[in-house]
């Protein structure tokens, strides 16, 4: 049955699927594919597909923040989907996260509200392991500059960059001082429902972002230009997901 946001059914997928949420990066992601080809669009949700390590792989974007990316994994999990991995941006918050670098969310502070309508807030939104490490090893192998640790994930983008303008304010800035006291790297939209949503379906989830700039470092007065090149958590993504296609070859 054709899927009512992504407009894919049973015959389009396959059990692997790479999630930007820019649906203008995913011919980019599956230009790094065998055969890439364009497969469907709807609202926000643009879907590609190739062949890597002889299976076939999707890559769908989930538009931004919580609501619409566990649509699309909800649908992708509905036609066959298995194993995910997010390929998106982050702000640092870690003074030793630069621009440019690789942070690779092993969990996510739930400060969305879409995975509350999962689980409840003490249920810890952590990624697969196996993709983890995954990521880990292609990172390493490719020589990226890379964290991995925990992210913080919000709804509000302005909510983040012009807190002070906000009626809550008090709540937004004293939480903010206290992800960075707890050393979170990074701060971004989609990770946290993610992770809650594969937990609730049985399926794998992980995430590698690229880091555009770091707002404590700038207010710190480091010079860090702004770094919008999505093309090395790209690269990361596509080796890790050959990586797990060989092991689930293996496990067969």
């Amino acid at each position: 049955m054709k899927q009512y946001h992504i407009s894919l059914d049973d015959e389009d997928a396959g059990k692997y699927c790479i999630l930007p949420g820019d649906p203008g990066r995913c011919e980019k992601i599956a230009n790094h594919l065998g055969s890439p080809h364009f497969v469907a669009g709807n609202r926000e949700f643009t879907t590609w597909a190739g062949t890597l390590s002889g299976e076939r792989v999707l890559v769908t974007s989930t538009g931004i923040g919580g609501p619409s990316a566990a649509i699309a994994m909800e649908e992708l999990s509905a036609v066959g989907v298995r194993t995910f991995i997010r390929v998106g941006t982050c702000g640092g918050i870690n003074m030793d996260v630069k621009s440019s670098d690789i942070v690779i969310a092993t969990s996510a502070v739930r400060m969305d509200g879409t995975s509350r309508e999962y689980a409840p807030i003490e249920y810890p939104a952590s990624a697969d392991f196996g993709v983890v490490r995954a990521l880990v090893d292609s990172a390493q192998e490719l020589g990226e500059r890379w964290h991995a640790g925990v992210v913080q994930c919000k709804d509000s983008f302005y909510g983040q960059h012009s807190p002070g303008r906000m009626p809550v304010s008090y709540e937004l800035l004293d939480k903010w001082e206290a992800w960075r006291r707890l050393g979170v790297l990074a701060s971004e939209m989609e990770s946290a429902t993610l992770f809650v949503v594969a937990a609730s379906l049985g399926v794998k989830c992980g995430s590698v972002l690229n880091v555009i700039w770091n707002q404590e470092r700038k207010a710190a007065g480091y010079d860090e230009p702004d770094d919008l090149d999505t093309e090395r958590g790209i690269r990361v993504a596509v080796r890790a997901l050959s990586k797990l296609i060989e092991y689930d070859k293996k496990e067969e």
